[in-house]
């Protein structure tokens, strides 16, 4: 009505004037100049005639998103979490989880090779399949757009999928064109006597250290059960563990550092036990993205944003969607 209002206000013979101008330049697609010389009128009144049409509403830009493009859903769950930034893959309603682990390593991929500028200090999760599908997906940049690449967390385990773990940092590293730093130890340790003789390594102390100074952190997300890649590891919280977590509230976990279903961190002496980016540090770091997914981790997704864990999330578009619910 306001629109209606301040268009009321105005001279027929302008409003007639600012029509004509609109409907010259915006659907017969004709040119400031032209349309100056057409209307024997100078080409900055034809601006200023312009700019006044979109004021009062008499031109309105509607941006009409793509099939497969989901901003308006993007930025619906950007203001209802304080996201940096939300990107949706594309996935259907009965996609396996073989299916969205590719469109997220897909639009991750993306998204990383058009937001790495430069400079950056990229600390990498180790035991994520998310992560492992992401620079699977990547292509090598012409010039070096990172400096470092740090793991994370331990990565030593299960042979075959401690390959995997190392991968995905070293990969990483050559697509970027960084140096590789990698943590030579367990992400999980018996006990915190034995993480405390791990913390001291010469081999060791340098790579948590250079956690203190990353500029961009990519992380998986976890739910309570372990994904596959970790379970083979070694590096998983036993079953027995499990229920004690359950009680505690834990619904998932980052960089195995859990958290309740509001995203408060859980203190306890399984943190003691943990040989990688402690969650102080982790949260200092300037663009923490995630890239997680599947409908099963849904409420894992839901508190590690609402805690402020990650403020980039590359989601699925089931996920997506049950975040506003």
């Amino acid at each position: 009505m306001a629109e209606r209002y301040a268009v009321d206000e105005v001279a027929t013979d302008q409003i007639r004037l600012l029509t004509k101008v609109a409907r010259m330049y915006h659907e017969r697609g004709m040119r400031q100049p032209q349309i100056a010389k057409q209307l024997h009128i100078s080409q900055p009144r034809v601006s200023r005639l312009l700019k006044r049409a979109v004021d009062l509403g008499i031109v309105r830009t509607t941006v009409i998103a793509p099939r497969g493009v989901y901003a308006e859903l993007e930025e619906q769950i950007e203001q209802a979490y304080g996201l940096t930034e939300v990107i949706v893959a594309d996935t259907d309603d009965h996609a396996d989880e073989g299916h969205v682990m590719r469109a997220l390593g897909s639009a991750a991929a993306v998204y990383l090779e058009t937001t790495l500028m430069g400079g950056e200090r990229i600390g990498v999760s180790s035991w994520s399949s998310t992560i492992l599908a992401t620079v699977e997906a990547m292509h090598p940049r012409p010039t070096p757009v990172a400096d470092q690449v740090v793991q994370m967390l331990g990565g030593v385990g299960n042979v075959t999928a401690q390959t995997q773990a190392t991968r995905i940092t070293g990969r990483l590293a050559a697509l970027t064109g960084a140096q590789a730093v990698y943590l030579p130890a367990p992400g999980l340790l018996a006990s915190g006597d034995m993480r405390q003789m791990f913390v001291t390594d010469p081999n060791i102390e340098p790579v948590l250290r250079a956690c203190d100074d990353l500029t961009m952190a990519l992380v998986g997300v976890g739910s309570i059960e372990p994904s596959p890649l970790l379970r083979e590891s070694g590096n998983a919280f036993a079953e027995s563990e499990l229920p004690g977590l359950r009680s505690a509230g834990a619904v998932g976990d980052v960089c195995m550092r859990f958290f309740d279903a509001s995203g408060v961190h859980i203190e306890s002496a399984f943190d003691e036990r943990v040989l990688g980016i402690d969650p102080a540090t982790l949260m200092r770091v300037p663009r923490r993205v995630a890239v997680a997914g599947g409908l099963r981790k849904s409420n894992a997704i839901r508190a590690a944003v609402r805690g402020g864990w990650v403020n980039v999330l590359i989601t699925d578009l089931q996920v997506a969607r049950s975040l506003l619910d």
